[in-house]
């Protein structure tokens, strides 16, 4: 089926192909990818726009002695075809397979390990200064692209690397997309250097021209440097930027031309210290559906690849906040909206299409949004950052240093908290409640459902100071919160325990739950057992309720409570949970460690209250990759797990 790439297994293997062989082998790549991800989900766009470089790079380079470090990781997937992994592609991204990402224990052809952007050059530099200080002798070419370069860290690499004069070689794969349209002055400004592409066609004829009449090392340099000197006569000076920081600008190439490529590499072998090589390829490349809509073909499930992907018929939890956030903007126009490069994924291109004026996308820079964010609220708006739990780390010292301590009025709506399931280690959003946790002066709400996510988001602009709300990926979902010991119709309470009774009439919360707005720090008592309670929070109280309804059968009654707030706490209510309960379980989709459960502790043994505490929550180990169900279990936060607990508690 696949004739040429039935003969590749290794990089060996790519060296021994011509150029018509290597242009077939890349048809066949392509067919590979679209229909092994389309059986498995992945990311396809970025992969079809990076098979020409990929193989350009194994041609002319020597892996894994020369070191090929790919940014982000999700172009990578030619890369591990290649590297003879082509078999395990049926199992990508699942329980015990193929990682989406590079993976050093996966090959030894994985320098790095990354799932984050713009990483490559400051991986490659570290590398490169090493090799040097050990006097050895090899390549390393830092691949980046997919909108990397708008990270902050790319750019300290690059000022770095020109000062160090480090030879190393970074490749800018330019699709200029992200996930979304890259945005801001650095993406116009290598879109403007495709504009002077015949200045490009006037270098490479010179550079033939030098290639046939030039001998020896010395002669060679002399030649590029008159090169240079002709072609810059011609062309405006958009390539400075690169050049003004001591680093050598070639470009741009055209992206899916092997025979350019591989002479462009092997002519910036032949050059010392740091390189800069601007490739123009197209995302989605060779799939029709891809190429017409590669924001869309970012990330994909399963898919018909005949067909293309379909829309869903599901409402994702993103997309919930970007159309609240548009109704919360309709009534105060002090509302606006902020992302880093991902519209999309958060949800909020449903505000950009409505507010195009109050929405931002300041590109993959976390750091620059958190504070981009205090400056629009210390005039004044109530900024809302969506950003993923896992990038969102990339700002902490942002969010303390220049929201929290001056107590800005700025909301992170914090996207794919807990096990996010098959990216892997470096997606889950598992550490958010621990660092937060920490810090003064923020209110940080996680919501037991959809309905109740929008009702913090309607809370969050009665609230002064900074504000976190953290909700799972998944879709829209609702939780049922009449009271067991609770008749809905008579609103009385059905149960002839006097504890239920002292405990549900006191919490004002359960009768407010369906229409009014709870108030800050209050919690929700959701259902009421006599034997242990439950104190769980976020997505975690849908599985402490399914651990109930087991428990239940099994003569077992647990009290479940809907923390909803990790701070403030709800003490008045925690008082009446642990003079009645003497033994308390706290669950959360979030490390143990300094999480929910720690700050339940905390007051346990200030206020000494004479109770056994038990915190279920992710053990202290980054989770691999797998479904979201098959990941709560394994860190035993599924229904199930919490019910095990319990059971062992109990008994």
């Amino acid at each position: 089926m696949y004739k040429y790439l039935s003969k590749v297994n290794s990089p060996k293997d790519i060296k021994k192909m011509n150029l018509e062989e290597l242009d077939l082998l890349a048809k066949d790549i392509r067919k590979f990818l679209v229909k092994s991800v389309s059986q498995t989900g992945g990311h396809l766009s970025s992969n079809l726009g990076a098979v020409e470089l990929t193989l350009a790079l194994h041609k002319v380079f020597d892996s894994p002695k020369d070191k090929i470090i790919w940014d982000v990781g999700h172009q990578a997937y030619v890369h591990k075809i290649i590297t003879g992994r082509k078999d395990e592609f049926k199992n990508l991204r699942k329980l015990n397979g193929l990682s989406g990402f590079l993976k050093e224990e996966e090959s030894e052809h994985d320098i790095f390990d990354a799932g984050h952007s713009s990483t490559s050059i400051s991986a490659g530099l570290g590398m490169g200064c090493a090799r040097d200080l050990s006097n050895e002798n090899y390549d390393i070419i830092a691949v980046i692209g997919d909108g990397a370069l708008t990270g902050g860290m790319a750019f300290e690499a690059l000022n770095l690397l020109g000062d160090l004069k480090t030879n190393i070689t970074v490749i800018l794969n330019d699709n200029e997309m992200s996930i979304d349209k890259n945005v801001g002055g650095v993406s116009h400004y290598f879109s403007d250097l495709l504009k002077n592409s015949y200045i490009n066609q006037m270098e490479n004829r010179i550079e033939k021209l030098l290639s046939i009449t030039s001998t020896g090392e010395f002669i060679s340099n002399t030649a590029y440097k008159i090169k240079g000197k002709i072609t810059s006569s011609f062309a405006p000076q958009e390539s400075e930027l690169i050049d003004s920081l001591g680093i050598n600008y070639i470009g741009p190439v055209d992206g899916h031309n092997i025979e350019e490529l591989i002479r462009v590499f092997n002519n910036s072998k032949t050059k010392k210290g740091p390189k800069f090589i601007h490739v123009i390829t197209k995302k989605g490349k060779g799939y029709k559906f891809a190429e017409l809509e590669p924001d869309k073909y970012h990330g994909v499930s399963k898919f018909d690849y005949r067909e293309g992907v379909k829309p869903s018929s599901s409402i994702s939890i993103s997309s919930v906040v970007g159309t609240k956030l548009s109704k919360m903007a309709d009534k105060d126009n002090r509302v606006v909206a902020v992302t880093a490069a991902m519209p999309s994924g958060t949800g909020l291109n449903i505000f950009q299409k409505k507010y195009p004026n109050r929405f931002f996308d300041v590109g993959i820079a976390e750091q620059n949004a958190v504070t981009f964010c205090a400056g629009l609220a210390k005039n004044g708006y109530r900024p809302y950052f969506a950003v993923y739990s896992t990038f969102l780390q990339r700002g902490f010292d942002q969010i303390i240093h220049d929201v929290c301590l001056c107590s800005r009025n700025v909301t992170l709506l914090i996207d794919r908290a807990g096990l996010v399931g098959n990216d892997g280690e470096t997606h889950h959003g598992m550490f958010d409640l621990s660092y937060l946790n920490m810090i003064p002066n923020i209110t940080v709400m996680a919501p037991k459902d959809t309905r109740e996510l929008e009702q913090m988001l309607d809370l969050s602009l009665k609230i002064e100071g900074a504000i976190a709300i953290r909700y799972p990926r998944g879709n829209s979902y609702f939780i049922d919160t009449v009271l067991s010991c609770k008749d809905e119709n008579t609103n009385k309470i059905v149960s002839n325990d006097e504890n239920a009774n002292k405990i549900i009439s006191n919490n004002e919360s359960n009768t407010k739950r369906k229409s009014e707005l709870f108030e800050v720090g209050s919690y929700e008592v959701l259902n009421y057992g006599r034997d242990i309670a439950v104190l769980a929070i976020g997505r975690s109280v849908k599985e402490a309720l399914d651990a109930q309804k087991i428990l239940k059968e099994e003569g077992i009654e647990i009290t479940v409570v809907n923390s909803r707030f990790l701070k403030p706490i709800d003490e008045k209510l925690l008082d009446e949970i642990f003079k009645t309960h003497k033994t308390i379980v706290t669950v959360e989709d979030n490390v143990v460690t300094g999480g929910f459960g720690s700050r339940i502790n905390s007051f346990v043994t200030q206020n000494k209250y004479d109770v056994d505490i038990y915190n279920i929550g992710i053990p202290e180990e980054f989770i691999k990759q797998g479904s979201q169900e098959e990941l709560y279990d394994i860190a035993g936060i599924s229904a199930n797990k919490i019910a095990e607990k319990i059971r062992s508690i109990f008994a």
